[in-house]
């Protein structure tokens, strides 16, 4: 028995390490996620702490999984553990049974998994957890309380210590559509080989005041005797026709789409500022060097924000007062830039570099 626990437990606490790193890699999507489901529930007025309560859940799986490793205070460590499962099962769950997420978010960007795969690895664990919950006299700590003590403080800052640098300075491993090399014109079409939905035509026809629906190849012979009232088409099998890249369309003062010219530039740089919650003043001067030496090599900037009034405004005291502003849909912003701004450097549509606010001088640097 007590060589089933520590299986059990290693197994479990293997897997929180692992869900907590994958998700720390890019906490904010995890906390867009949340958003998401904030949003179906009504309850956007949360929508604001969704950044922290990301970094406080993926700190504690992966703090919870060193406890776990090391069976330090499992009484306290295996009823949060618990209470946090069932949690989580329950997201899923839900996230399964409405049918209206494709990745609940268990493992970030990086590990999609369905909604149904990741309620099911819940359930598993949950049972699992349960186990180790019986059983939770009968373990014992790994090492001295000095050195469990140590090696948890050790897991805690790493803990923090890694989403603090990813929210910084961009996940260390980029996994979504955005991606150096990557070029935003091809991610924007449809794979080759993609699905299509599917979809079956139906009539909807009344007859004694009851609605009656008929296939057209099914239509009655005495149709006429039948009121018709609308026509619906339903989704038999969902596709997955979907470009990488979806909403990436820049519009300026015309509102004309000039997103082909954009990403037709033999080079160009483009500043992502979702908002301006990072004060113009903590990256101004890294970027008033950049603009001076893109305009110098006659290399167009562009700034891509969702609100190009403010940004006006933010601007125009800088000496990069003049750039081009252009607007896009906040979600392929939030998709693409990954730090609050962030900076591109592009060849023809093709992302040569992209960096944090807190690093532009690498690709000042690159195009000097």
């Amino acid at each position: 028995m007590k060589l089933l626990i520590n299986i059990v437990r290693v197994l479990v606490g293997l897997l929180f390490i692992f869900s907590g790193l994958i998700k720390a890699n890019d906490p904010l999507g995890l906390s867009y996620k949340m958003q998401e489901f904030f949003e179906l529930w009504g309850m956007e007025q949360f929508n604001g702490h969704t950044l922290w309560l990301s970094v406080v859940m993926i700190a504690f799986e992966i703090i919870a999984g060193v406890a776990l490793l090391l069976g330090w205070r499992m009484k306290l460590f295996i009823w949060l553990l618990l209470l946090l499962i069932v949690f989580f099962t329950f997201l899923t769950g839900y996230a399964f049974l409405s049918g209206k997420f494709k990745n609940c978010g268990c493992f970030g960007d990086c590990i999609p998994i369905t909604p149904l795969t990741s309620f099911l690895k819940d359930v598993i664990l949950t049972v699992m957890i349960l186990f180790l919950f019986r059983h939770r006299d009968k373990i014992n700590p790994l090492f001295s309380n000095k050195l469990n003590v140590a090696l948890m403080v050790l897991g805690t800052v790493f803990s923090f210590g890694v989403q603090w640098y990813m929210l910084n300075y961009l996940p260390l491993f980029d996994c979504l559509a955005y991606k150096k090399n990557y070029n935003i014109k091809d991610k924007m079409k449809v794979p080759e080989g993609a699905i299509t939905d599917s979809f079956a035509i139906r009539f909807i026809y009344q007859k004694d005041g009851k609605d009656v629906e008929f296939a057209p190849e099914n239509l009655p012979a005495d149709l006429g005797s039948y009121t018709y009232k609308s026509r619906e088409d339903k989704l038999i099998r969902k596709g997955n026709a979907e470009p990488p890249i979806k909403g990436f369309t820049l519009s300026g003062i015309t509102d004309a789409d000039s997103t082909d010219v954009v990403l037709s530039q033999p080079r160009a740089i483009l500043l992502f500022a979702e908002d301006f919650s990072t004060p113009v003043s903590a990256w101004k001067a890294d970027f008033e060097k950049l603009y001076a030496s893109a305009k110098a090599k006659n290399i167009p900037v562009y700034a891509i924000t969702g609100r190009s009034e403010e940004a006006k405004r933010q601007f125009a005291a800088t000496s990069f007062g003049d750039i081009q502003i252009f607007t896009c849909d906040n979600t392929a912003i939030r998709t693409a830039s990954r730090t609050n701004p962030s900076v591109y450097l592009l060849k023809e549509g093709t992302i040569v570099e992209k960096q944090s606010y807190k690093r532009m001088e690498k690709i000042t640097s690159l195009i000097q």
